[in-house]
């Protein structure tokens, strides 16, 4: 009798701990295919901007169930691609130097924020379709208040100019970053030339009148 509890209990256990691969294995596939459906909507969105979510699956290399599985709309997706995004370009911009010179800076900054808007135009183009602005920007909240912070300290420093205020001259920023998304698009600027059409209208704009 003492043998046969044993081999249940044994039993048992091991049918647990094939239960318990198997859903650590389930997992995984789902993260993997989570992964592999945000990449394709970027990459799907830049061959078409209007790609369908059959579109986006078979870029992902998944059915259309499975994507369902994991977004249930077009804008649910769509706004978890570029959440995804804006994760991802933080990590970057955090190791952009931003001590020194806030001017200097700030063309560092601002160079390594435009590779990442250009590398999502598409995706925010999207996005601006399907989401309301107002989500779009506090999407984006985490990422401005590394430029605002910069832009406060060039302030502080008599840097950047005093007679606007720093959330003007953040709302400058983003106009003029998407304005040139824009122009791009419309084929009147090369996208090689963004980084510097931007970073001097910019500079122009935000440096004190009173320096050279």
């Amino acid at each position: 009798m003492a043998a046969m509890k044993a081999g249940a209990t044994n039993g048992g256990a091991r049918r647990s701990l094939a239960g318990g691969r198997r859903a650590a294995n389930a997992r995984a596939d789902a993260q993997r295919n989570r992964a592999a459906i945000l990449q394709a909507t970027v990459d799907a969105l830049r061959n078409d901007p209007d790609a369908s979510v059959a579109q986006i699956a078979a870029e992902a290399g998944v059915g259309r169930m499975t994507l369902y599985g994991h977004f249930r709309t077009r804008p649910e997706l769509i706004e978890a691609a570029l959440v995804d995004s804006l994760a991802r370009g933080d990590t970057v911009l955090q190791d952009v130097d931003l001590d020194g010179d806030a001017r200097q800076a700030f063309s560092r900054l601002i160079a390594s924020s435009w590779m990442l808007v250009d590398q999502s135009r598409a995706l925010l183009a999207a996005a601006q379709k399907e989401l309301p602005p107002a989500r779009i920007r506090e999407l984006h909240q985490k990422a401005e208040v590394r430029v605002r912070g910069l832009l406060e300290r060039g302030q502080r420093e008599g840097t950047f100019r005093t007679d606007l205020p720093a959330s003007w001259l953040l709302a400058t920023t983003h106009l003029v970053m998407h304005g040139a998304a824009d122009e791009i698009a419309a084929g009147r600027i090369a996208a090689e030339d963004a980084p510097h059409v931007i970073d001097a209208t910019l500079q122009a704009a935000f440096t004190r009148p009173t320096q050279s």
